[in-house]
């Protein structure tokens, strides 16, 4: 079955044979041929007239955007985007955030996405069924299947903190959405997923019979997408926007109009059940600790002691809340507001020690194009926590850079442990929960990676 099952269906190899321009079909030897039939308008000696004229039978009245010549192998392979330097000739005027038909080279007709004029990823993919007919209640049935996807995760806990669709992972490019207990926190990060909004909204109160969703379209990659910042109530009513939610039997406070990203990091989760075991009997020292997510698992599993540092008041404010909600022993927690790179340095200056540092810092680089002087900065804060580990102590580092990728960071890291003088092993590699997908077509979605790493 194909993601688009119920909208135009078919199966996935009829598509890919209407789409390639194959028509008869036999069996021979025990496995199915297909006899190409040619199409009028496709081939090289095509004009774009013609292309657009045989396209046009096959996706309807959509607007088309054409694809440079050997610029539709990514899309081929399932990749969701298609950036501005790969598309010739747009037809039609096309909206923000309009349905369009995409078109190969050869007039093979590829699939339907949302247009972008703004942005360099000119449009983000709905479906690669030509047939696809993005409306409500296509859209309807992948907020539908993504919420069904978290079913199992959402009964785990009787007050869910759950991330119930995440982008392209889930078909729905830019759209993203976290559930705190009976609140839910809407991003909208796409011009195509902008048009539809109302309609998601509708969905996922269906779906979910939460009482509020509350909107955090205020993320920067708005602004490429030609979209102005919008936060607030966007249905129903919420007394509180601090809602408290439960998580390995521990609970939090997420305030979901103030707080990083949707309020809680939750694709940390099963990292913080990591600390949890690791922590037992140890000194722990936690870097942009933001609410205390790590502190509070790493004390629950019975650190000696935990210091927390962060340069935000409010944020451990409410670290302190959590602290104090979950009953544990103030006494074996300190809390330091201030820059953790000059507070790593201090410690350094002062000869503190620690048996566990986790190092959890904010995207350093947010594209590729960030990579280098990104590096430069995982590589300077590695160097201090490995100085900082007593022998045989254990560092937790994480990068959430999509422009550093996994070999790289590890690299970095290697980097890091020469210019220290120290051997480290690999213990263990760490990614972000399972409620956020990465699917193998489109790499850029695995965002967050994490290494355990042993100093000897």
């Amino acid at each position: 079955m194909t993601r688009d099952s119920g909208h135009g269906r078919r199966a996935g190899d009829d598509v890919l044979a209407e789409r390639r321009g194959f028509l008869g079909r036999r069996v021979r030897g025990g496995k199915l041929a297909r006899e190409p039939v040619a199409v009028p308008g496709k081939g090289p000696d095509a004009s774009r007239a013609q292309r657009s004229s045989a396209a046009t039978r096959t996706v309807g009245e959509l607007p088309q955007v054409f694809l440079k010549p050997e610029r539709q192998r990514s899309l081929l392979r399932g990749h969701p985007w298609i950036f501005s330097g790969a598309i010739d000739v747009v037809q039609g005027e096309p909206v923000s955030g309009a349905s369009v038909a995409i078109i190969g080279a050869d007039g093979e007709a590829l699939g339907v996405g949302a247009y972008s004029p703004s942005s360099q990823i000119r449009v983000r993919m709905w479906s690669r069924n030509p047939h696809a007919s993005v409306d409500a209640d296509f859209l309807r049935e992948r907020v539908r299947a993504a919420v069904a996807r978290r079913a199992a995760l959402l009964e785990r806990d009787a007050l869910a903190a759950c991330r119930l669709v995440h982008g392209e992972a889930d078909g729905l490019p830019g759209l993203v959405v976290d559930r705190y207990d009976d609140v839910l926190v809407l991003q909208v990060n796409s011009a195509g997923a902008e048009r539809f909004r109302d309609v998601f909204l509708d969905a996922l109160l269906e779906e979910t019979a939460c009482r509020a969703v509350y909107e955090r379209s205020d993320a920067e990659v708005r602004e490429l997408e030609g979209l102005a910042a919008r936060t607030g109530v966007a249905r129903g009513a919420l007394a509180n926007e601090v809602v408290t939610v439960r998580e390995h039997g521990l609970a939090y406070r997420v305030d979901v109009a103030r707080g990083q990203k949707t309020g809680f990091y939750l694709d940390q989760r099963d990292n913080r059940a990591r600390v949890m075991a690791l922590a037992g009997g140890h000194d722990v020292l936690n870097c942009f600790c933001y609410t205390g997510g790590f502190s509070i698992a790493a004390l629950s599993g019975g650190a000696r002691s935990i210091v927390s540092v962060d340069s935000a008041a409010p944020a451990l404010a409410l670290a302190r809340e959590n602290l104090e909600l979950n009953g544990l022993d103030a006494s074996r927690a300190e809390w330091i507001e201030g820059d953790v790179f000059k507070q790593l340095r201090s410690f350094r200056d002062a000869g503190r020690a620690f048996d566990l540092v986790i190092l959890d810092p904010p995207k350093f680089a947010p594209t590729a194009a960030h990579a280098e002087r990104a590096a430069r900065a995982y590589k300077d804060i590695n160097l201090l926590a490995l100085a900082l580990l007593r022998n045989d102590g254990v560092l937790m580092t994480f990068s959430c850079s999509g422009g550093v990728n996994a070999d790289l960071f590890q690299k970095i890291l290697a980097g890091a442990a020469a210019d220290a003088a120290v051997d480290v092993q690999v213990l263990s590699r760490l990614q972000a929960a399972p409620d956020h997908p990465v699917t193998l077509a489109f790499p850029e979605g695995e965002y967050l990676k994490g290494l355990i790493l042993k100093r000897n």
